[in-house]
């Protein structure tokens, strides 16, 4: 045998050599195949959709009574009060509307305050019907409660259902002098699903405001010509 022929055929791998890679190739092979149709076959599980966790404060009161107003009421620790000059574009027609803002929420409850007598009652109380049920749209239900506080304050609480843009609306009223409606928003996007546990943890505060709630004056309104 030649030199060259003979380089040629050391460098010939031998069969049993060839044999044991095959071998290995078709175990990989396998292996891999397996892998794939377990993946195939497994049962995926979706992640459940969740929100940031929130740790809410203990419920903690302090009192609403600035000179002037004529009412006054318990609101949390951790609101302020401000007083609002621009009521959705409106103009407040006295001083007495105000804002019980929660920042740590991103939300405000907004207090609107009418003299009856100017005003007649049955109007206000349809418009604040009125105002509530704009929300109908939205909303996957509308659910009015009657309030008769131990206060002598009277009403009515609106729980609303669904996506619309406030959840707890009200109004307190003595019939004959004054008339207060409240309603709670939220700076975002409205879900009932990502809200519910924050509207469930005020409407105790809100509970807390109403029943609490006075008029600092009462009875009828005085004549046209002492006013």
């Amino acid at each position: 045998m030649s030199r060259s022929l003979y380089r040629y055929a050391s460098c010939q791998p031998s069969h049993g050599a060839s044999a044991s890679k095959i071998d290995r190739y078709h175990g990989l092979f396998l292996t891999l195949a397996c892998c794939c149709l377990l993946a195939c076959n497994s049962t995926y599980t979706p992640k459940r959709k969740g929100y940031f966790k929130i740790d809410f404060p203990p419920h903690e009161y302090q009192t609403f009574n600035q000179p002037g107003y004529p009412y006054t009421f318990d609101y949390p620790v951790y609101a302020s009060v401000a007083r609002d000059s621009s009521f959705f574009d409106t103009v407040p027609e006295n001083p007495y509307w105000i804002n019980i803002n929660f920042p740590r929420f991103g939300a405000t409850i907004y207090i609107s305050y009418k003299d009856i007598g100017p005003n007649s009652f049955d109007k206000l109380r349809d418009d604040a019907f009125k105002m509530t049920y704009k929300h109908t749209y939205k909303a996957s239900s509308i659910q009015p409660t009657v309030i008769q506080t131990t206060n002598g304050v009277g009403g009515i609480f609106f729980s609303v259902g669904g996506n619309a843009a406030t959840a707890q609306q009200f109004y307190l009223t003595d019939t004959t002098r004054h008339f207060l409606r409240g309603a709670l928003y939220f700076d975002t996007t409205p879900n009932e699903d990502s809200l519910g546990i924050v509207n469930n943890f005020l409407q105790k505060d809100l509970t807390h405001l109403i029943n609490t709630f006075k008029w600092k004056k009462s009875g009828p309104l005085p004549p046209a010509s002492s006013r």
